[in-house]
């Protein structure tokens, strides 16, 4: 408050200086004084009311700081005791838990204690019976003494009536007994496999022939080649182009062999590949189409013709899933079946094979009481393995179980995959039962072509399997190689032999040669007894 005093001072003595050192105007200034006189006295009386307010403020500010430390200390008290009441119940449940546990381990060690004397007590009376069974056991020894040292003086005795050692007699026993036992168990054999195949085989040709009935099929007609044909001739100079520009760069984009001779509008397009010969042939006719023949215009019309097929087999791998009830399939899965449309196998399109395959087993596998969805995936997929994006030394069946693998299909599905030209052991039902649809599917007549030096080679070898056995006097491959007949020396091979024999040659021919289908081995025994009336 000092600083106003002084304030309003030093405005009064200026005012009053100023007024003084002003000669002449004196009188009219005084006036001019008094009011400043007035002025500075109100000044000074609203300096002392300020100071007054001031002083009030500052009694209330002390009087509140004084309540809110009341209050503040109230509450910290309050919390103090809370907290020590807490404290307080936390360590009343701790001594709790602490006498529960203490009573439970001294219950516990009583039942120990207990235990173990009566462990003790058990442990005395096994001792007792141990000493008893040590003094059975002594006692059986020398019984048995006794009964050995009997039991040499028979055989010695045995020995000198018969004239016979005890191990010759033994050995001649053991040989007349294993004779006799296998010729009773190889007559048991042929009774057991007589009656299975009499019930098996109709049995399993009723549900085939019924699966074969509900099944439409089609003709090999597949071909490492594509004809693509022309309106005119005159568009082969154009496909050619000068200096043989325009085929270069078709050939390089497509890797298709285009071959332009004399054949009358047409052009061949050859290739292992049917997927890039087909993309060559729509490419073809869309720069036929268009007219717009060149480099850079058959590149253009080749990358999008490329994704075209790509788009395309997707398509495939879709419709024939759905087509085919199956769900949940990988998408890198869908694509290969995509591609199936355009491989062939002996010219038997693959993506038929696999369609027929799924329904032949899905059928089999309602007929058995089998669960047909699944058997349907395992027949649609059991050859993916022969659409390889790169080449693998694998056998198809054994990549193609890989990839389902990979790909998260049911075990079940990945073994009857790898064991459907027996590459791996058969693990489930599933895997014969697609083993069965995919030879039905394969050997039907049309359904595959074949070059007939290896059908012709297929039916010597065939043949010359079963001569090499002892007592085959001849063999002949009929009905297209689905069944081997031989002929037997009567004096050299009995009927329980023949029986043996043809399981010979049926393992041998399944061990060591490749055939589709089944090949029924049957042995032919014929005795004749010939004689001349005079």
């Amino acid at each position: 408050m000092e600083w106003i005093f002084g304030l309003i001072g030093l405005i009064v003595g200026g005012a009053i200086a100023y007024l003084l050192t002003k000669k002449g105007v004196v009188k009219h200034n005084a006036a001019i004084l008094e009011d400043a006189k007035k002025q500075a006295e109100k000044l000074e009386y609203e300096a002392q009311q300020m100071k007054l307010e001031a002083e009030a403020i500052l009694k209330n500010a002390e009087h509140e700081g004084e309540n809110i430390k009341k209050e503040k200390m109230f509450q910290a008290k309050e919390k103090f005791l809370e907290l020590k009441s807490k404290h307080e119940e936390s360590v009343t449940q701790r001594e709790k838990k602490i006498a529960d546990r203490e009573k439970r381990t001294g219950e516990k060690e009583h039942k120990l204690n207990e235990g173990l004397s009566d462990l003790k007590k058990k442990k005395k009376a096994y001792e007792v019976e141990i000493q008893d069974l040590e003094d059975k056991r002594a006692a059986l020894g020398r019984r048995m003494e006794e009964v050995n040292q009997n039991h040499r003086k028979q055989v010695e005795l045995l020995e000198k009536i018969s004239g016979y050692s005890a191990d010759e007699a033994r050995n001649e026993l053991v040989e007349s007994l294993k004779e006799e036992a296998k010729t009773k168990a190889q007559a048991h054999i042929q009774e057991i496999m007589d009656e299975a195949h009499l019930n098996a085989q109709d049995e399993a040709r009723k549900i085939v022939i019924q699966t074969i009935q509900r099944i439409g099929t089609e003709q090999a007609v597949e071909n490492s080649v594509s004809v693509f044909n022309l309106e005119n001739d005159d568009v082969k100079g154009r496909i050619i182009g000068r200096e043989g520009r325009n085929i270069r760069a078709l050939e390089a984009a497509t890797g298709v062999e285009i071959i332009v001779d004399d054949t009358p509008e047409a052009i061949v397009l050859s290739c292992f590949d049917p997927v890039r010969r087909e993309i060559a042939r729509l490419s073809l006719h869309k720069l036929v189409t268009d007219g717009r023949i060149h480099p850079g215009r058959i590149e253009e019309v080749v990358a999008k013709t490329t994704n075209q097929i790509e788009d395309e087999i997707i398509k495939i791998g879709k419709k024939t899933i759905i087509d085919l009830g199956i769900h949940g399939l990988n998408s890198e899965l869908v694509k290969i079946i995509g591609r199936m449309k355009y491989r062939s196998s002996y010219g038997q399109n693959l993506l038929q094979h696999s369609r027929e395959t799924a329904h032949i087993a899905g059928t089999l596998a309602a007929e058995l009481g089998l669960n047909a969805k699944l058997a349907k995936r395992a027949g649609l997929l059991h050859d993916i393995g022969k659409v390889p994006e790169q080449e693998s030394e694998l056998p198809h069946a054994l990549l193609g179980m890989q990839w389902a693998e990979k790909y998260g299909e049911h075990p079940e599905v990945v073994n009857a995959i790898g064991a459907h030209h027996d590459e791996i052991e058969m693990t489930s039902l599933l895997s014969p039962i697609i083993q069965v649809a995919d030879a039905i599917s394969g050997a039907r007549p049309g359904a595959r072509r074949q070059v007939i030096e290896s059908y012709i080679q297929r039916l010597k070898d065939l043949e010359s399997t079963a001569l090499g056995f002892d007592g085959v006097q001849k063999a002949y491959a009929i009905q297209a190689g689905r069944e081997l007949r031989v002929m037997v020396e009567s004096d050299r091979v009995d009927d329980m032999k023949a029986g043996e024999l043809s399981f010979l040659i049926s393992d041998k021919i399944q061990n060591e040669m490749t055939y589709p289908g089944q090949v029924k081995v049957t042995v032919i025994r014929e005795t004749r007894a010939v004689n001349i009336a005079r």
